[in-house]
Parts: C-alpha cells; structure tokens; sequence
C-alpha cells in the first residue's frame, strides 16, 4: 500500500480488555510492519481506556516505547504512583518497560492513540493483536484468524492457549485439550494459566484435562 487515509470511526470497533472499552486496530487496517499502532476508546467516564500493564517481556513479545496521543475527550494517566490529567491533544511518553501504565476515561468518548516499537531491534508484529482479533470476533472468522496466528508464530504458547480458550467457551472440549497441550509443550508456563482461567472452566473435571494440567513426573 503506497497510502491510504482513514477516519476514527473508519477501523474495527472490537471489544477491549474484556471490559467495556472499544480496541480499533489500527495496525491491522493499514497492514503496518514498521511500528505498533492502535487506537482505544472508552464511551463512558470512569472506563478504561488503556490497558493497566507494563512492557516487560512476555512470550518474546513486549519492551517497547510507548507514547500515547489523547485524541478525543480527556484521560487520567496513572504511571507507575503518578498521575497526569490528559486532555485531548496531551501527548504521554512511556520510556522504560517496567513501568506500570494505564488510563481511565474522564470524559465521554475518550479516544488514545498508542505507539509502540522496541529500541535497537526490527519492529515485529505481536501474536496479541491477531489473538485479540480472534477472540474478539469469534466464531470460523476468528477461528481462521488464530489459523494464520499460528503459521506466522509457531513458537508462541499464547496463539494455541488462547485456542484452547475458544474452543473449551465454544463447547468443543477434545479440541480444547488438544491446542492447550500443544501451548504446554511449547511452555509449561501454560499448564499454570490453565488451572486459573475461568475461561477453561467447562473442562475441569474432565480426565485427559485433569491429566494434562497435573506436573509431569521430575
């Protein structure tokens, strides 16, 4: 694509962080590779608008800079014990990973921009977003999105875990087994997440899930 133009209101309204908060990817729509980009809206005061997180390593994803644009309507940005009022047109710069970030909507409406990248290395897109895309679409649409997720990350435990959650909320148990033991044996670190997450909770109980989930023998 040589260029292209689009309004707010043009990209994917998907749900965000699994509140009420809308996710407009950004990144997704143009078919960006240099930089992370994407935009975040909450329609009510007191919502979030961007994720409480920090950028500390997870899955080989994360450690980026961030700046965050206030489009429309007007944030609190809470950094690590700090605050910052942020009305639209504030711009907010995130410079080291293990801060602690977030933003809560304070006036109806309010849209952030976000833009990240890794200093010092190539720009690579993150398995989050297609997961994200995946879950937030559902059904053989999302379901093909977490196809192409796993041929373009085949080494990343979190593209089948979060199949194995589609398939177990969906009812179909034996495919949810089968992706989860797959993101075990690419990290064990999923067997821990399975045993918390209510999103597997239709499979406890089941013996080849029981099994999956218990601590191999040392």
């Amino acid at each position: 694509m040589r260029y292209a133009a689009a309004h707010l209101d043009d990209f994917e309204k998907l749900s965000a962080f699994g509140e009420d908060g809308v996710w407009r990817p950004v990144r997704h729509h143009f078919g960006i590779e240099g930089f992370g980009i994407n935009a975040y809206t909450a329609p009510q005061p007191g919502e979030r608008v961007i994720e409480e997180h920090d950028e500390l390593a997870t899955a080989g994803e994360g450690r980026h800079q961030e700046l965050y644009v206030v489009l429309t309507g007007r944030a609190t940005f809470t950094l690590d014990d700090d605050h910052i009022d942020a009305p639209a047109g504030t711009f907010v710069f995130v410079g080291e990973p293990d801060v602690r970030r977030g933003a809560i909507a304070a006036e109806p409406n309010t849209s952030v921009l976000a833009i990240g990248a890794r200093p010092g290395v190539p720009f690579h897109v993150s398995a989050w977003e297609y997961r994200f895309r995946a879950r937030a679409i559902g059904g053989e649409e999302g379901l093909a999105i977490m196809a192409e997720a796993a041929e373009r990350f085949p080494d990343n435990f979190t593209v089948p875990y979060d199949l194995a959650c589609m398939h177990a909320i969906a009812g179909r148990s034996e495919a949810a087994v089968e992706a989860l033991r797959a993101a075990i044996a690419l990290d064990p670190r999923a067997r821990g997440m399975a045993a918390q997450d209510d999103d597997l909770a239709s499979l406890r109980g089941q013996p080849e899930f029981d099994q999956l989930l218990a601590n191999p023998p040392g």
